[in-house]
């Protein structure tokens, strides 16, 4: 299966770092001033909670691209035991690498317009050393952007609990979301169950960052749906 980059490029417009770009993945790690490295984000006095910096210690050996024709993690395998890999992409910022993504799904696949019906898997492996704050923070900014959240109250809601599940990362680590209609939304550090929330809508915006047809980020979102469904499938 072909991989995709996906890359985000400077241009005419204002130099702001993509939300989609820190949803998931966070802020690069090295917030301090001392860190090295080009900024992420221009305006980092005018909007601390966005502003990040390229880490200083180099990605490590570990964040090559795994094999795609591995078995899917133990636990996206006890939700998901017949997974199959529907998709995977890059993410680049500036040039750097941010994560490799996967996106795992049963026999009926994924229908993105439909998320809660079907389970299915997003795995983040990361390239880089990243803040655990600001993968709550800007996932739950990304999920205002795109209209989500119901109330504003519910927006907080999911943030909170986002900031107590999401741990600080190192380069090489890997979080799973796994999604089962019956049990909600998992999360899991390198196999490891980290946390949980059973509320379905959240689901639909939390994955919503990747696969909605509004994301941020279009070609990792065509990467990573790539077979999901029957009629996707049928296309390629």
């Amino acid at each position: 299966m072909r991989r995709r980059e996906s890359r985000f490029r400077t241009g005419a417009r204002r130099a702001t770092t993509p939300a989609h770009a820190l949803a998931f993945a966070g802020m690069l790690a090295a917030a301090s001033a001392q860190a090295s490295g080009p900024s992420l984000d221009a305006p980092a006095r005018a909007q601390p909670a966005v502003a990040a910096q390229a880490a200083s210690r180099a990605p490590d050996p570990r964040t090559a691209p795994p094999d795609s024709g591995t078995a899917a993690p133990a636990p996206i395998r006890a939700v998901l035991p017949s997974a199959r890999l529907a998709g995977e992409g890059v993410l680049h910022w500036l040039g750097l690498r941010i994560y490799d993504a996967r996106l795992w799904v049963g026999p009926r696949g994924l229908d993105p317009d439909r998320i809660g019906g079907d389970a299915f898997a997003l795995e983040i492996s990361y390239a880089r050393s990243l803040s655990g704050a600001a993968i709550a923070e800007r996932s739950a900014a990304e999920i205002g952007r795109l209209g989500f959240a119901a109330t504003e109250s519910q927006r907080v809601g999911w943030l909170e609990r986002m900031s107590a599940i999401f741990p600080d990362v190192r380069a090489g680590d890997r979080i799973a979301g796994v999604f089962d209609p019956r049990a909600g939304t998992r999360f899991f550090l390198n196999d490891r169950p980290i946390g949980s929330v059973a509320d379905p809508e959240f689901a639909r915006a939390f994955f919503g960052i990747w696969l909605d047809a509004r994301t941020a980020a279009p070609e990792l979102r065509e990467a990573l749906l790539g077979t999901a469904t029957p009629a996707r499938s049928a296309r390629r």
